[in-house]
């Protein structure tokens, strides 16, 4: 560490992150903070604090950003040679070089930790090193044992997507499996960010690693291959369990998330690309803070901190992210579920099995032997459910830091919607969705030649009894939204259910018919018209002899000036009831309006 007296400005618009970061340099040893809330702000305090010796800064924030802020910094003379790292969720390569090319000093993606972050203000404040921004590869040489095996260093993060690698180690270290050509060397790491870099850099043989992330590695020559996907599905979209209001309709479900924030665990993820189909699909603009129009802001958070971080800030609206986080997250009540991912693309990849080059065209016995012993790893996450779940506890959890347990693990696997490992093939078709849709639609990354990218003769030979076309399919994201709203109208009815089975259905309904009428008409005094509507119609649809309801359902379409609705409401209680008096009336008196269409 360097001078614990060093000022740091920290830089960032969501007040968790700051936090996190904040812990993070005390835990350094670094105590002189000052905090801004955007570029703004962050001005403002450069002016008044003549002694800051270090900006970290968000880049996508409301006001000014901090690009805004690190072109200013590098135009005004008594800031012009400070020191300046983006800490940033834009973890494309391009941006990165925008950065450096603007000024920075260094760039730090989100999410990070703490190890990253001092060694980060270490090389950025010594004036010694050649360059802060360096990640040039290192070229490690590969190891072999003295009877002449590859030692094939692979890297994973703490995630069931990457389950396949651990039962391999299992089945290596119990005898299952007796490779001849490679001795299996598993790195977990913390975050994104370290797999990037070690397998960019050469000090790993191969990740288990996001397939956009791989992509965009690529794209800036790091010399990688896909040679299999790692799993298909896997994923899970929660809410934040603090908020407890019903809901009952599709613009229920998008005033739960307006205005709040959704974590991710990475920009360059199928996390980030099913979350933008979903939101859009509710009528939401996603995106990063500063851009306009955004109404659900996209935050990137370590997947192990999201359930810890949303329990504490109402302000969180969710998030997606890989198993078993968010089943995690339900168990402890903290998240409640929204949809698995296969809801909206079944049999989609997620993370891959990325190689080094040199490892490919030196070592290629290994990598046949490792690949071939991965599908069979996966064949075995298919078969043994029971035994898989007890080892991915002890492979992703060592430390029981996460409080992981085979119910939740085997809860995972067992879902019919959930996680795939029984075909690994990486097809070229679902890759290039992910990145058409990445580019094209949200303007993230860039299109790669595939053709290039991934090298399938290794998954065509561990692939022999597997189909090597695309099994995957899209589906209707309404449909989606209709099945969460579904569920959570049965869970309301549930909940007033008495728990004795001698309970009188009719009158649970009746009681949720009233509930649902309540709150329409709070609604309707409130002026939310389409809001009252909905619950209303609940009302009505629980207990079609609730008059009141349709009292209120004329009343809201009279104040929209759509007689003609009211009329069909109406109509539609004299057919289930001819004999209706009140109905009767209205039908009188919206015929005599002289209104109707």
């Amino acid at each position: 560490m360097g001078d614990s007296n060093l000022k740091i400005l920290l830089v960032d618009d969501f007040k968790s992150t700051r936090n996190l970061e904040r812990n993070m340099l005390k835990a350094i040893g670094y105590n002189n903070i000052v905090e801004a809330v955007d570029g703004e702000d962050a001005i403002n305090k450069l002016l008044i604090e003549h002694d800051i010796g270090l900006i970290i800064s968000d880049w996508n924030m409301p006001n000014k950003s901090g690009y805004d802020l690190l072109v200013w910094v590098r135009a005004n003379g008594p800031f012009k040679s400070l020191p300046f790292v983006m800490a940033t969720a834009q973890s494309e390569k391009k941006e990165m070089i925008k950065a450096l090319k603007a000024g920075a000093t260094s760039y730090i993606p989100k999410p990070f930790n703490k190890d990253e972050l001092e060694a980060m203000i270490d090389k950025v404040m010594d004036s010694k090193q050649e360059s802060a921004s360096d990640t040039t590869e290192k070229k490690v040489a590969p190891v072999k044992t003295s009877s002449g095996k590859l030692i094939l260093n692979v890297a994973h993060i703490q995630i069931t997507d990457h389950l396949a690698l651990g039962v391999l180690k299992h089945l290596i270290t119990t005898g299952e499996f007796k490779p001849k050509y490679f001795e299996l060397n598993t790195k977990c790491m913390g975050g994104w960010n370290p797999v990037s870099q070690s397998l960019e850099n050469g000090e790993v043989d191969a990740a288990f690693v996001l397939a956009p992330i791989a992509m965009d590695l690529f794209k800036y020559d790091a010399p990688i291959k896909l040679i299999l996907f790692a799993h298909r599905d896997g994923s899970i979209c929660v809410g934040n369990n603090s908020d407890k209001r019903i809901i009952d309709s599709a613009r229920s479900l998008k005033n739960f998330y307006t205005n709040k924030t959704f974590y991710l665990p990475h920009l360059l993820s199928i996390h980030h690309m099913l979350s933008d189909m979903f939101l859009k699909e509710l009528g939401l603009t996603p995106g990063v803070a500063g851009n306009p129009n955004v109404d659900v802001f996209f935050e990137i958070v370590p997947p192990v901190q999201m359930p810890v971080f949303m329990s504490k800030d109402e302000k969180i609206g969710g998030f997606l992210v890989a198993e078993p986080i968010g089943t995690n997250a339900i168990t402890k009540k903290i998240a409640k579920p929204m949809f698995v991912s296969s809801e909206i693309w079944t049999g989609h990849p997620c993370c891959v099995v990325a190689m080094r080059e040199n490892i490919i065209n030196e070592y290629p016995d290994a990598v046949y032997e490792f690949t071939n012993m991965l599908v069979q790893a996966g064949q075995y996450i298919s078969n043994n459910k029971d035994q898989s779940a007890e080892i991915g506890v002890n492979f992703l959890d060592p430390q029981k830091k996460l409080g992981l347990s085979s119910k939740v693990l085997k809860k995972v696997l067992i879902d019919p919607k959930g996680i795939k490992t029984d075909n690994l093939f990486p097809v070229l078709e679902d890759i290039d969705q992910i990145q058409r849709y990445m580019c094209n639609i949200m303007k993230v990354g860039s299109i790669i030649d595939l053709e290039k990218f991934v090298d399938t003769k290794f998954a065509e030979d561990a692939c022999k009894n597997q189909s090597t076309q695309s099994l995957s399919k899209n589906h209707d994201i309404s449909d989606v939204i209709a099945n969460i709203v579904g569920f959570y109208m049965d869970t309301a009815k549930q909940a007033f259910a008495p728990s004795t089975p001698e309970f009188n259905k009719k009158a649970y309904e009746k009681e949720l018919s009233e509930k649902f009428f309540s709150k329409g008409v709070q609604l309707l005094k409130g002026g939310k018209t389409f809001e009252a509507l909905e619950s209303l119609f609940a009302a009505f649809a629980l207990d079609q002899t609730n008059m009141k309801a349709v009292n209120n359902i004329v009343v809201a379409y009279k104040y929209l000036g759509s007689t003609d609705f009211a009329l069909k409401t109406v109509e539609r209680v004299l057919e289930i009831d001819p004999n209706n008096l009140r109905a009767k009336d209205h039908k009188k008196i919206l015929l005599a309006s002289g209104k109707l269409k």
